[in-house]
Parts: structure tokens; C-alpha cells; sequence
């Protein structure tokens, strides 16, 4: 395949179509002030948007590198190879109707099958997408208005969505964007490919991503690793949740996990900063660019108003924020600083007596900030502009850069609301090293995302790969279940099975009472009316047999000693790998709804971190006197069915355990459902 660089960074473009988006094209190319030759190709015109237009691609002075394709579907094949003829680099594929409307045009996909075998070894982008910006060396092929401006370095930008990679180039946050890049239907060149070829670029300090699905997960997770190399940090948006990770799912951790949980525990485990939406992708973006990841979620926060500073410690601990208490040494200073009047704290009001006093702030900001800090954080909305005089305010610029310059920790101004960080003076303290935040919620989301960064260890481990689906699923029986989960170590009770209530009846007096009866065939036993619990006779057991009915019964030692009930569930997600979900388990699985997700293989330690953030962590601590879980044996048996879900990767599509009894000195799966299928 051609290079990457080669369609990104071009020397020479041509554009293909006669219509208003193909002068746009041109016309953002001379606005950007590309340095190559534009050559426009039209069968029947002459000269486009001022230019000379050639005939055929043929006819072209040379093999262009990049090349913006106008014209529609259909003949956008026969372009693109006469392009691959030609020799050409790389093309945008700009016509839609294909992959993306399969359902309405009927040959949408086998369209977009023969635009990448036109390609051949040339490269494209898309089809359905808009292009790419270039603001590091000025080239835009591009059919549309945009708000970016030329730069020596900053972030680069990946989105699936055109119009919302036009919205984040109208950013007036001050962002430096060097890339902009659409990566539409991803029919031949994936948003991975696309990634590693930017942060190649020694210019690029981040990435963001807005991500729709992630078709090509283990060309994703070497992508990560590659920033990671590089030191490059990532940030996304994942939109689009959909039901696949669902895989018609019969257990509850199908309708728990779906492929949403999918997403944050794949980005959890590579380490990339999940942002709620596109303004905090923007602000996290903005303190990578400037001071990059952070220490930790230790900050200070300074601000002259006691309504700013509980706002700060409110929306702080809100994100995950920590705001450490004052050390002796910064209690002396800021007194000496700011006088008897003021209360020391962090957050710190520190009141308007010094308001104006660019040397008595500097000091008061310096005897705030510690080692210990990761950022220190100053709450400054600016007057308007047209209507006020901003003087004052710029005292206080001042006095954040001296205080980063004479303290070394990472500054940060931060605007309660957006339109109070005017877009001049965000550049002017970027060019002076200080992060300019422009709202609270949104720029404490991004101190914290930043934190999460700081703080990721990368798992060494490969990620187990879904591969293709299984086929012809089959639902194993709670007893083949659990004889597959022995197999692999997880421990389960004893039991037996037999065909009539008089046989059930029967085993249950060689286990021993009490014991517990289940009549198998179902996947949800307690909504069918298929359990009996604590049957102390052999009557209790023939009877409750003959209500339930049914073919096979199940009779198993009655377990008792319960610490807590836990969920643990595996479920084949193809965008995110194998999700492991464990949860408060039993009857209330579905209402409680507390779950923590994993993807495999995790640690044990992974493991014991993801029970401890359950809301049900106390019980397994021990709650009120009560005794605890043994930790160990619940760790241990997590793990066997972790070994048993990989072990059976091919073939798995479920995998679940609820509950997992966790006792003061064990853990034993008292109820299983698993589906399998056949290795494609």
C-alpha cells in the first residue's frame, strides 16, 4: 500500500468533479496557502474556480498525491482507478451512497466492495467523508467552510462524522489543531491507520477521536500502543452504542455489559481518556497540548470568591478531583500572604484585598502551589471586551506565569462559563504556558481525564481477540455448565442429576439435607418457578419436583454462609473483546445495576481493584461486625472463569455465573449459563 504521508502531506492535488464543492476545494487549498499545483479534471470544462482544467486524469502535468473525488458513486470506481493507474498517492472519496445506505440502495456495500478493488495499492478515505485538514503544512481537501488556522504544532483530530469535524474546527477555545481528518465509511484506510500516520508526525503532541464503532480492534490496540511509545496521549468520544455487544443475549450480563461498558473497559485498559462530549474532548486535548498528562487528582484551587470555591470543591470531587489539605508550610506562607482576614483553605477564596496588587497575588499563588500538587488552578472569568475594561484581570495572568515559572508546577486558569475565556487571551496564555479552561464542569472533567492518563499502567498482556462469530449457538444445561467451569478450577457444588421427582428425591437423601432442587431447560430458573431452596426432606424434594414438571432435575448441596451474592459474567463483544462484568449477583442483579467491567484477560489484582469499586464492596469487607469474604477465594474463582472463557474463546458468546457465593472461606458458582457455538 502507499504511504499515509504521502495523500496527508502532499505536494501536488488534483480535483476531480465540476461542482460547488470542488471549487471549495480549491478555494480552501489557496486559503490555507498550499505551496504545490491544484489541477482541477473536467471532461467538458476548461478552467474551474480561475484554474486550467484537464480533460482526463490522463491528461494531468503528473501523478497527483492527493486527490479530492466530486463526482458521484458510480463514478467514482472508474476514477479511482484511472487514478491507481496513474500512479497517484491517495484520494478522498467524497460521494456517499454506499456501505452506509445498503439498506436503502440495495448495492450500497458490493459499490463500495469495487471502489476499494479500483484502489488497488492507493490509498482513500472513506467513501461518504469530507477529507482532511493539514494546518501544519496547508493543505485542505476539503469541500466546506472550516474555522481552522495554520500551526507549527498541536493535537490531531480523527472523527467518523463530517459535520462534526466541521463543528470542532469552529472551536474558539484556542485549541492548536494540526490535523483534521474524516475517516467516513473506513472502507479500505481505518481510523487506526489514519491515527498511527498522524502521530508519526513529530508536530502532533495528541490525538482525539471521535469514534463511532471500532471495526479493526487489534489494529486499534497496536495504535494505542504506538502513542503510547511515543508519548502521545489519547482522548475520545465513543458515540453510536448499539446492541452487538448484546449478541441476543439470554443471560442478564448481556442486558448489564452491552457494548457501552464494552468501550469503557477498553479504553480503561489502554488508557485512553473517555470524554461525555465534545467540549470536554477539547479541554482535555487543550492541557495535553500545553503541560501534557498529569502527576495525579491532587490540585489547588485559588479563586477571590467564596461562591467560585465551593463551586470548584463541588464539581472537583464531582470528576474525581482531589484538593489536599494545606501543608503547615503553605498555611504560613498564604498568611503572610494574605494577611489574618482571610480563611486558609484549598479551595482557597482569597478575597479582593489583593485585587490589582500583581506582586501581593504572584506571592499569594506561589505560597499556594506545592511538590505535591499536580495543577494549580485559578478561577478567572474575564469582563466583556466591548462593554469593560479587562486591565485588572491581566494582573492576574501575570501573576499565574511568574508563579509557574518560580514554583514549576503545571497553571491553569479556568473560566466558570465559555464565553467568559475570550479567544485572544486563550492563545496568549497558551503561548506563555498556562492552560486556559473554558467552564468549570467541562475543564475539571479535563483535569481529571488528564489525571486518569497520568496515572494508566500499561497491562503488558495482550487482549484476547473476538475473532469471527460462532455458529449455531447452543444453551448448555446448568449441569454441563458447571462440569465445563469444574474443569477449569471454579469451584461448584456438589450435585447430581436425575429424571423423575421419586429419583430427585432419592439423590437428595444420598447428598445429604438441606439441599437445593432445579429443574434444568431454563435460562432464568427463579423467574420460571424452576428453584427450590432449603429442601430438608425427601417428600419436600418429590413434591417440589412434580410442580415444577420438566424432563431433568438438578439436586445440589445447599450452600450456606453467605457473605455476599456476586455476578460474574463474559460476554463476546466484536468491538471491544471479551467484556468481564462482575456485579452485585442474585435476584436484584438487574435492579441494583452495580457492575464494574473488565475486559480479558485481567490481573488479579485487576480483579480485587474492580470488586472493591462495587457498591457492595462493604459487604465483602465486612459490614457492621459481620465477617467478611474470603477476597482470595473470590479472586481465585473469578480468575478459573476467566481461564475457562479463554480457553474456550473460539466458541464462547456467553458465560455467566449469578451468583458466585462468596463465604468467609470460600467462593462456589451455585448457578451457571453458558453459550456456545461452533468455531466459524
Amino acid at each position: 500500500m502507499e504511504p499515509l504521508s504521502r495523500l496527508l502531506r502532499p505536494s501536488s492535488i488534483a480535483v476531480i468533479g465540476g461542482g460547488a464543492w470542488c471549487a471549495n476545494v480549491i478555494a480552501e487549498c489557496r486559503k490555507i496557502g498550499f505551496a504545490g499545483p491544484v489541477w482541477p479534471v473536467h471532461p467538458t470544462k476548461t478552467e474551474i474556480a480561475g484554474l486550467r482544467a484537464y480533460p482526463t486524469i490522463a491528461d494531468l502535468p503528473e501523478a497527483p498525491d492527493a486527490s479530492f473525488i466530486g463526482v458521484n458513486r458510480e463514478a467514482s470506481i472508474d476514477t479511482l482507478r484511472a487514478l491507481a493507474a496513474r500512479g497517484a498517492g491517495g484520494a478522498v472519496c467524497f460521494a456517499s451512497g454506499f456501505r452506509e445506505a445498503a439498506a436503502e440502495t440495495g448495492d450500497g456495500a458490493a459499490l463500495e466492495a469495487a471502489l476499494v478493488q479500483a484502489a488497488g495499492p492507493m490509498r482513500i478515505l472513506g467513501p461518504n467523508c469530507y477529507g482532511f485538514l493539514n494546518l501544519l503544512d496547508g493543505a485542505a481537501l476539503w469541500p466546506d467552510q472550516h474555522g481552522a488556522l495554520r500551526v507549527e504544532r498541536g493535537v490531531a483530530l480523527i472523527t467518523q462524522s463530517s459535520n462534526i469535524a466541521i463543528n470542532l474546527t469552529m472551536q474558539t477555545r484556542s485549541l492548536p489543531i494540526a490535523y483534521v481528518v474524516t475517516a467516513g465509511n473506513q472502507a479500505q484506510t481505518g481510523m487506526a491507520e489514519i491515527a498511527s500516520a498522524l502521530l508519526d508526525d513529530p508536530r502532533v503532541t495528541a490525538l482525539g477521536l471521535h469514534i463511532e464503532g471500532i471495526g479493526d480492534l487489534a489494529g486499534f490496540a497496536a495504535m494505542v500502543a504506538r502513542a503510547r511509545d511515543l508519548g502521545k496521549p489519547i482522548v475520545a468520544v465513543k458515540a453510536g452504542a448499539s446492541d452487538q455487544a448484546r449478541v441476543a443475549a439470554v443471560s442478564h450480563t448481556g442486558s448489564l455489559a452491552g457494548s457501552d461498558a464494552g468501550a469503557d473497559a477498553l479504553f480503561a485498559r489502554l488508557g485512553i481518556a473517555r470524554m461525555s462530549g465534545l467540549a470536554e474532548l477539547l479541554e482535555t486535548l487543550k492541557i495535553l497540548h500545553v503541560v501534557g498528562k498529569l502527576d495525579g487528582p491532587d490540585i489547588a484551587s485559588l479563586s477571590c470568591s467564596g461562591g467560585e470555591a465551593g463551586l470548584m470543591a463541588d464539581l472537583g470531587a464531582r470528576a474525581g478531583l482531589i484538593y489536599p489539605a494545606l501543608t503547615p508550610r503553605q498555611y504560613d506562607d498564604l498568611r503572610a500572604a494574605l494577611g489574618p482576614k482571610v480563611a486558609l483553605a484549598n479551595p482557597l477564596d482569597y478575597h479582593t484585598y489583593i485585587w490589582g496588587d500583581e506582586a501581593a497575588i504572584t506571592r499569594a499563588f506561589s505560597a499556594m502551589m506545592a511538590p505535591h500538587l499536580a495543577m494549580g488552578v485559578v478561577v478567572l472569568d474575564f469582563p466583556r471586551p466591548d462593554r469593560c475594561d479587562g486591565a485588572a484581570w491581566d494582573l492576574v495572568v501575570n501573576a499565574v506565569a511568574a508563579t509557574r515559572a518560580a514554583t514549576g508546577r503545571p497553571m491553569a486558569i479556568l473560566a466558570s462559563l465559555p464565553e467568559t475565556m475570550p479567544e485572544p487571551v486563550a492563545a496568549d496564555m497558551i503561548a506563555r504556558g498556562i492552560v486556559p479552561l473554558a467552564g468549570m464542569a467541562e475543564g475539571l472533567a479535563a483535569i481529571a481525564a488528564c489525571a486518569r492518563i497520568g496515572a494508566h499502567q500499561p497491562n503488558p498482556v495482550p487482549l484476547t481477540l473476538p475473532g469471527s462469530e460462532p455458529q449455531t449457538p447452543r444453551l448448555l444445561t446448568e449441569a454441563e455448565g458447571k462440569t465445563l467451569l469444574a474443569a477449569h478450577g471454579v469451584p461448584v457444588p456438589k450435585g447430581v442429576l436425575a429424571k423423575t421427582p421419586q429419583a430427585a428425591a432419592e439423590v437428595a437423601v444420598s447428598l445429604g439435607f438441606p439441599v437445593v432442587l432445579k429443574g434444568l431447560g431454563h435460562a432464568h430458573k427463579t423467574e420460571a418457578g424452576a428453584v427450590a431452596l432449603n429442601l430438608t426432606s425427601a417428600e419436600a424434594v418429590a413434591d417440589a419436583a412434580t410442580r415444577m414438571g420438566g424432563q431433568a432435575f438438578l439436586i445440589e448441596e445447599m450452600m450456606s454462609g453467605a457473605v455476599a451474592e456476586i455476578l460474574v459474567g463474559v460476554i463476546r463483544d466484536p468491538a471491544h473483546g471479551f467484556v468481564l462484568t462482575l456485579g452485585a449477583g442474585g435476584v436484584l442483579t438487574e435492579i441494583m445495576a452495580d457492575t464494574q467491567s473488565l475486559l480479558l484477560p485481567a490481573s488479579a489484582q485487576d480483579i480485587a481493584d474492580a470488586l472493591d469499586r462495587l457498591r457492595i464492596a462493604p459487604l465483602l469487607r465486612g459490614y457492621r461486625g459481620k465477617p467478611p469474604a474470603d477476597l482470595g477465594a473470590l479472586v481465585a474463582a473469578i480468575m478459573a472463569v476467566q481461564d475457562c472463557a479463554i480457553a474456550h474463546a473460539g466458541a464462547l458468546i456467553e458465560l455467566e455465573i449469578n451468583p458466585l457465593i462468596a463465604t468467609p472461606d470460600r467462593a462456589i458458582a451455585v448457578d451457571a449459563l453458558i453459550r456456545l457455538g461452533e468455531r466459524p
